[in-house]
């Protein structure tokens, strides 16, 4: 049974490239029955101030970030923990820049494959009204887990949207099996074509 780490990362800004920072990394490492079998949480302090709109999305604040453990601790004991398990994210472009930035620092190679929820919450549910996480966690009437723009909180979530399209795939085109490579497959191929690959992989 496969399990991947679903991860989620608080951050100053939207990219590393600018000199933006993590200030909090969540992992959630779930199995294919949906199980969160366990969890890694915490915020960082990489040296950077986060910007008064970034306090007000997250709630994260300048003094919370002095006090926690450094960025190098931390993304140290996220990178042991995630080991070699296929990652899971939501809008997974923004993550996966973060998680090889930051593992990067430290001389440390980010060699993990990433799957995203929004992208293939595009193709299995184009109808949703726009797919934010919050949106299709309503929309789909997934547990929620506490206040959004919090890492575990967002990280749970995306466990439950992730089961959620494992399950729906599986029931729509007769699959037995959805894992982490079938679902990258899907993210890759447009959506025009996404019920062909996916009938063709349940061998109708």
């Amino acid at each position: 049974m496969q399990t991947v780490a679903v991860l989620d990362f608080e951050t100053t800004g939207l990219s590393p490239a600018q000199g933006d920072r993590a200030t909090e990394i969540a992992v959630a490492l779930l199995r294919e029955d949906g199980q969160i079998v366990d969890r890694y949480q915490s915020l960082m302090n990489a040296g950077r101030r986060i910007p008064s709109q970034v306090v007000n999305l997250t709630g994260i604040t300048n003094e919370m970030v002095a006090s926690a453990p450094p960025a190098s601790r931390v993304m140290r004991e996220a990178a042991e923990f995630v080991g070699a398990h296929p990652v899971v994210a939501h809008n997974a472009g923004f993550d996966r820049r973060f998680w090889q930035a930051e593992l990067s620092i430290l001389g440390m190679t980010a060699s993990q494959s990433f799957a995203c929820t929004m992208l293939v919450s595009r193709r299995i549910y184009p109808h949703a009204h726009n797919h934010r996480l919050s949106t299709l966690v309503d929309m789909l009437r997934l547990p929620k887990a506490g206040r959004a723009h919090r890492a575990m909180a967002d990280a749970e979530m995306t466990s439950h949207l992730w089961h959620k399209l494992q399950r729906d795939i599986a029931q729509t085109y007769g699959l037995k099996r959805v894992d982490h490579s079938l679902i990258a497959k899907v993210q890759a191929t447009s959506s025009a074509k996404v019920p062909a690959l996916l009938r063709s992989l349940a061998g109708g």
